[in-house]
């Protein structure tokens, strides 16, 4: 029956969460069940890898005030569209304000993949707004329209109004050039005109024309290995509900690169993996999470709960647990439980974007961890 409410609760909800596709993902359902089941009014909740902030946004959705620290740009902007308390007609109104402003772009990208990705002037109209938003993005009308634009970047062509800004493509996945370019030139699809402020409006009332809630978030770009990223952090939290990438999970920049151009980075991709998770050895990948774990507990008051979602990809042959019980070791947390969290493709989480086909998702577990100061 708890079950069934909470479903029916979460289905007019999902739509926002959904924003911008990102592969880091787990269902909405999981940070709201614990949180509307335990939490109490006025707890804060912690998420130190808030990906696309689904954490953050259950607790808005509950009225719960909320911080997620992320490295990602991208991470950063989809979640920060998620806490904004704007509307349909506010977010089509800064697009405009920003398309007056910035008539002429100043920096449209050139070459072979650029002509085949996007109709000439769908990429400087996406170039204005950029620029735009780039030179201020402060207001929250602003953060939910570089959410939406960020969603819309690239993704499949559908037979009703175009959804997408793009060529045909992944949703989740930023297309790699080379092989976009073949693709697009073997089967002879080109790039459609689009109404962008058409998409925007039609973006903005799925997205928005319900959000009524209002609760404090904030989300932080940081390292959440590294201890100064804490220092300015003034709440204490209750509850921490996290995902931290799986080990062996390290091409979230390459993958999101169209995404990272539009909030300013290049326009290549970008093979580093700055500000990310280490992957040498599962023991190496565990003491970061540990330095992780040590940092979280300086911000939660004593008898807080720590909950991590995790598992493992298949081409990594490792025990996802030990992993993690390695990383909880002198890290102040204790374990309590560990529960199955079912697999992978049940909730499209983050095995199943590495793997060739469902059979291959395996199980995820959901560590259950108390502090005690």
């Amino acid at each position: 029956m708890i079950m069934f409410q909470v479903n029916r609760e979460l289905k007019k909800r999902i739509k926002l969460n959904g924003i911008c596709p990102y592969y880091t993902m787990f269902p909405l359902e999981f940070p709201y069940s614990i949180l509307r089941r335990y939490a109490l009014k006025g707890e804060w909740v912690f998420d130190p890898f808030c990906g696309r902030g689904t954490t953050n946004y259950a607790s808005q959705i509950l009225g719960l005030p909320s911080l997620g620290i992320d490295s990602s740009p991208v991470a950063v902007a989809i979640s920060e569209a998620k806490l904004t308390n704007t509307s349909p007609n506010l977010i089509l109104k800064a697009a405009k304000e920003i398309l007056e402003n910035f008539q002429e772009p100043k920096d449209v990208p050139i070459g072979e993949f650029w002509n085949w990705a996007y109709d000439a002037n769908v990429l400087r109209i996406i170039c204005r707004l950029r620029e735009g938003l780039i030179k201020d993005c402060h207001s929250d009308d602003r953060k939910a329209l570089r959410g939406i634009l960020l969603g819309a970047l690239h993704g499949p062509k559908v037979k009703s109004y175009p959804s997408y800004l793009s060529n045909q493509s992944l949703r989740t996945y930023a297309p790699k050039p080379n092989y976009a370019v073949n693709f697009w030139k073997k089967r002879n699809l080109h790039p459609e005109s689009v109404d962008v402020l058409k998409l925007i409006q039609i973006r903005a009332d799925r997205y928005f024309s319900e959000e009524k809630e209002i609760a404090e978030g904030k989300i932080i770009k940081g390292d959440s290995r590294d201890t100064n990223t804490y220092y300015n952090i003034n709440q204490k939290f209750r509850w921490v509900i996290t995902s931290p990438p799986y080990y062996g999970m390290k091409t979230y920049i390459p993958d999101q690169w169209l995404r990272m151009w539009f909030l300013g980075g290049k326009s290549t991709v970008d093979y580093s993996m700055e500000g990310q998770l280490e992957h040498p050895s599962p023991e190496l990948f565990a003491m970061q999470l540990n330095q992780v774990w040590k940092n979280v507990a300086m911000v939660c008051v004593p008898d807080s709960t720590l909950i991590i979602r995790f598992g493992s990809i298949n081409d990594r042959k490792v025990d996802p647990l030990q992993i993690l019980y390695n990383s909880l070791e002198n890290s102040g947390w204790k374990v309590k439980k560990v529960e199955s969290a079912g697999c992978a493709s049940a909730g499209k989480r983050q095995a199943l974007y590495v793997t060739t086909s469902v059979d291959e998702a395996l199980e995820e577990y959901d560590v259950w961890a108390e502090w005690n100061g």
